[in-house]
């Protein structure tokens, strides 16, 4: 699998699909997955940013790279402690990527070992790519094995993760994420809804990967999931420049058991989902997603109906991104009439009247 990483930063198990899909656009895509079509059998034509959004991503980058550190730093830490030296980072492609990559760059600096670091498909639905999990077997003692994302919206893919190790009861089914607004693990960098930079932009910040797919006619049996290169976005790639911001951030005498995990909600995730759901009358809680990152990702690849804000934090410059895409894509945004706990924002996608 080609990617713009280097091939020491992350060894990718995914299948080059590269020109064997044609990307579709977000509204064609979106009547296909509410008609029954599931998101991984598609690849999304690519959001090509404004100038303006692209402004606003350099401010976020300059704005919060330093906390993203901070919080990267201290999920490093944790992995570090439970799992030692022989640790194997697992990313869950593509937005646990470029976050492996940091943790394996900060043990690399911190404690001189070098990790393995693979990153591999898991599909909302579909579960995680089987083939990847035994080829990574065949080379590793599954105590080592931690798997990493992003961050948690409100925890789909971690219950599709424990679901599917259900198959593998000597992995590890915790879930290492940066940020966990939801509060549904331990192994966090901080339980606040931050903006991590990379979550405002999609294959021009995480190695010029699609988001992963998975469809029988193209992906065999014996074959890893797959995903495409987007060699035509060379001259805009900013996944160097992305790691390069937070690198410089890395703080090695942070302390891992501070104040991040004493964060916490007076409803939970889950609770929070639930009443967006009854508030705004929606009956599929898959068309909610809280958070930062999940709500960045409505506005890049979905159809959105509206973005509902926390009212303590919304003049708050981390949602400088939000606010211009829903001005471009022309989205209503609103003080949200739930309690939205520990997350900052929520978007919620749109029921197309005309499928």
């Amino acid at each position: 699998m080609r990617s713009s990483y280097a091939a020491d930063d992350v060894e990718l198990l995914l299948k080059d699909i590269s020109g064997l899909v044609e990307p579709l656009p977000a509204d064609v895509r979106e009547k296909y997955i509410q008609k029954g079509v599931h998101y991984c059998e598609m690849l999304p034509l690519e959001y090509r940013p404004s100038e303006k959004y692209m402004d606003i991503y350099r401010s976020a980058l300059q704005n919060y790279s330093m906390a993203t550190a901070r919080a990267v730093c201290i999920l490093s830490e944790k992995m570090y402690q439970k799992k030692g030296a022989d640790l194997t980072v697992v990313s869950l492609a593509r937005a646990g990527i470029p976050i492996g990559i940091l943790i394996k760059r900060y043990l690399r600096k911190k404690y001189n070992i070098s990790c393995k670091h693979y990153a591999i498909s898991i599909i909302r639905g579909r579960g995680i790519d089987r083939n990847a999990v035994d080829y990574i077997l065949r080379r590793h003692d599954e105590k080592t094995v931690q798997f990493i994302d992003g961050w948690i919206g409100k925890g789909a893919i971690l219950s599709q993760l424990k679901n599917a190790l259900k198959d593998y009861p000597g992995l590890d089914a915790d879930l290492g994420v940066v940020s966990d607004p939801a509060n549904l693990t331990s192994l966090c960098g901080t339980h606040d809804d931050i903006l991590i930079p990379s979550s405002c932009l999609n294959a021009t910040v995480t190695g010029l990967l699609s988001r992963t797919f998975l469809r029988s006619d193209i992906i065999g049996p014996d074959d890893f999931h797959g995903a495409a290169y987007y060699d035509n976005l060379l001259s805009e790639d900013l996944s160097g420049e992305f790691l390069s911001c937070i690198e410089k951030y890395f703080d090695f005498n942070i302390d891992c058991h501070g104040g991040e995990d004493q964060i916490g909600m007076n409803i939970s995730g889950t609770e929070v989902v639930r009443s967006i759901a009854d508030e705004y009358r929606i009956s599929d809680i898959n068309f909610i997603k809280p958070g930062i990152g999940e709500a960045t990702r409505v506005l890049l690849r979905r159809i959105p109906w509206k973005v509902i804000v926390n009212e303590k934090y919304a003049s708050s410059v981390e949602l400088n991104h939000i606010y211009q895409l829903a001005k471009e894509k022309n989205v209503s945004c609103e003080v949200s009439r739930a309690d939205l706990g520990n997350y900052k924002v929520c978007g919620i996608i749109k029921k197309l009247s005309d499928v």
